[in-house]
């Protein structure tokens, strides 16, 4: 037996003759890279919030690259872990967010982080968000970890499973991108499943991708996730937050959000200059990575004008999308989904660098009438102008749009070998 497997025997026989000791709950952990926008981290924590909150007897252990995480509400048995910092630059390269570290250094500090985890914590299942190996392959390690122990304790098998958005990128990027990062040799190795947090009959990843076969059986489409759960799991302050802005009750709220911002100053500027219909109060939430001089530049153009209201944070942003007469945006995979969830008129004017998943996924939306959209390079205040002020009309198309993911999620879960032997009450 060499080091590695020694060292992987010690510590699984370590961690079950301590969970024997306890009862029995299960372990779900899920992690997630957090380089670049919010989006990564909260799609996690609404999913680690549903598993709490449902009659599932479960421990959840988020590993997230976002250092607020743990002060976001959760049901009783959520917890986290917060990486060192990663930061994805317009290039798509990969640099430390806040410390002077060289990228081989944070990534290796990181994994060893995430191993020490998944070996101590020892989860049924982990759930792996959209990269298969991770930022920069600093899953590597731990996928490796989890196939030997699975080999030795068949018995009690950890299940890993990948959550994928409902859109990568362009079929082409996605070959490349997937090749170059030896992806489908990953999934085949080491995952058993992979979720799909969307509707194919938007866009069928399956499809579009031309997946081998046997990858393609591993898919599972779930649904969009609902955001309208997010509710369940406000904390009184933040709707303290909300209150304080004071908006008026007769006005028609306009939203524009801008997802964490590091990207969103165009949009911003072009929101904060536009003019609004009459009897309409304009939030603009700028995220909590807008340059400074934008941010400063804003709350200029705010004081200048009554009607705009500039919010750079607020920790559940779907309280305002719950509020809002229309929103515009930009076009990521939870902003999106809120807009769905709530049924709101929407602008979305989707990032185009350096990926086109936005870009695709607003088109496919727009071709079912859910949703207008705007390509960034047409962006202005007067092409704002011009969609604020045309009537709110209903869509003419009845396009059923799977909103279950959540759902689906639970339900999948229970499928998984060891938990599928529990006798379940409904856990929704």
């Amino acid at each position: 037996m060499n080091q590695t497997s020694k060292q992987v025997s010690t510590v699984f026989l370590q961690s079950k003759r301590h969970r024997s000791s306890l009862n029995r709950r299960w372990r779900i952990a899920l992690y997630s890279h957090d380089t670049m926008g919010l989006g990564h981290k909260r799609r996690n924590l609404l999913i680690a919030q549903t598993l709490g909150a449902s009659k599932l007897n479960a421990d959840i252990l988020l590993i997230s690259g976002m250092r607020d995480a743990s002060d976001l509400p959760t049901p009783d048995g959520v917890d986290s872990i917060t990486l060192p910092a990663l930061h994805k630059r317009a290039d798509g390269q990969y640099e430390a967010r806040r410390m002077g570290m060289d990228l081989e250094d944070i990534i290796r500090l990181r994994s060893q982080i995430i191993l020490t985890t998944i070996q101590n914590f020892h989860p049924d299942v982990f759930i792996v968000d959209n990269v298969p190996r991770g930022a920069v392959r600093e899953l590597d390690a731990t996928l490796e970890y989890v196939r030997l122990s699975n080999r030795q304790e068949p018995s009690h098998p950890i299940r890993c499973i990948l959550g994928l958005r409902d859109v990568l990128d362009t079929p082409a990027k996605v070959k490349k991108d997937w090749q170059r990062d030896d992806n489908i040799e990953a999934i085949r190795r080491y995952y058993d499943t992979i979720w799909v947090y969307g509707d194919p009959n938007i866009y069928d990843l399956r499809q579009e991708y031309r997946l081998p076969f046997d990858i393609s059986t591993k898919l599972r489409p779930l649904g969009y996730l609902d955001q309208r759960a997010r509710l369940n799991y406000v904390n009184p302050a933040v709707q303290a937050t909300l209150e304080r802005l004071a908006l008026p009750a007769d006005n028609d709220i306009v939203l524009c959000v801008v997802g964490g911002g590091q990207d969103g100053a165009a949009l911003a500027t072009a929101f904060a200059r536009a003019t609004l219909p009459a009897n309409t109060t304009g939030i603009l939430l700028t995220g909590p990575f807008m340059p400074t001089n934008i941010q400063q530049y804003l709350y200029g153009q705010a004081e200048q004008n009554p009607q705009l209201r500039i919010v750079d944070y607020i920790e559940e942003p779907t309280l305002l999308i719950e509020r809002a007469s229309r929103v515009i945006s930009m076009g990521g995979y939870n902003t999106t989904c809120e807009i769905l969830s709530f049924q709101k008129p929407a602008l979305i004017i989707p990032r185009v660098t350096p990926r086109l998943e936005q870009w695709i996924r607003a088109k496919h939306l727009e071709q079912q009438g859910l949703v207008d959209v705007l390509h960034p390079k047409t962006l202005s205040a007067q092409a704002l102008n011009h969609w604020l002020h045309q009537p709110i009309t209903k869509s003419q198309k009845n396009t059923s749009i799977n909103l279950n993911g959540l759902d689906n999620l639970l339900i999948e879960l229970q499928k998984q070998p060891m938990m599928a032997q529990m006798s379940w009450p409904h856990v929704s």
